[in-house]
């Protein structure tokens, strides 16, 4: 009971201060709409709309999601209110998944911002809905664990910001978001099945235009997999760096 009760209050904290606030909702709304926009205006057919639909929903929770949780934890662990959660009646494991949920949450919906824009170019039919929702739950999953193990991972804000590009940037132009995988240098293809955004991105590709070519079932366990080793790590680092 008083585990649900901490766990309530540290997200409803989250949400009311970081994630429902009007700057944050407008650049989750803008950030993703700015993609869309680049890549759909840039489209000559419906069907290249189509194409990069996947890509550009990726890229939005993947963005949304390390920005927001990467920044704000340190900036809580920088301040010490982090510090004061951790005395809380809350186990380490229960307290990480509170200051999560509310970024899994947020990329989520950043993830069918593109997809609202989208129908005003295109019909979406024969999508399996099924399949795309998952998909979008994975990749936040992922994607947030890995902006909280940037954020334990670092003491100031700034490094925060520059330790997450150096993970992300590379993760777009690997992963086959908007360049095929087989047209990548050789050298580089090997790397591109290292990146976990490959798999989301694969999901979506096989959901919504039927050209994925990875296997339903690898994609999702190799996304697990990402997501228990990010968290682990990231509590193992808090165990060791944080807690006295």
């Amino acid at each position: 009971m008083i585990t649900s009760i901490a766990f309530w209050n540290i997200l409803r904290k989250d949400m009311r201060n970081y994630y429902l606030k009007p700057p944050n909702i407008s650049w989750g709304i803008i950030f993703p709409f700015a993609w869309m926009m680049m890549f759909f205006l840039k489209s000559q057919t419906p069907v290249d709309v189509r194409a990069v639909l996947p890509g550009v929903m990726a890229m939005s929770v993947l963005f949304g999601t390390t920005s927001m949780l990467a920044v704000t934890i340190t900036f809580e662990r920088r301040s010490r209110s982090f510090d004061r959660l951790l005395l809380s009646p809350i186990s380490l494991t229960w307290l990480m998944l509170a200051k999560t949920l509310g970024a899994i949450l947020f990329g989520i919906v950043n993830a069918f911002i593109p997809v609202l824009m989208a129908l005003f170019f295109i019909k979406l039919l024969n999508i399996d809905w099924a399949i795309v929702f998952l998909s979008v739950i994975f990749i936040a999953i992922t994607s947030t664990f890995l902006g909280l193990f940037i954020a334990v991972s670092v003491s100031e804000v700034f490094e925060a910001q520059t330790f997450s590009n150096f993970f992300r940037f590379p993760m777009v132009f690997l992963c086959g978001l908007f360049v095929p995988i087989s047209q990548l240098p050789v050298f580089l293809r090997p790397l591109s099945y290292v990146v976990p955004l490959t798999y989301g991105a694969d999901l979506l590709k096989t959901a919504i235009n039927q050209n994925g070519h990875i296997a339903l079932e690898i994609s999702l366990s190799v996304l697990l997999l990402y997501s228990i080793i990010l968290f682990l790590v990231s509590k193992r680092n808090i165990q060791h760096k944080w807690i006295y």
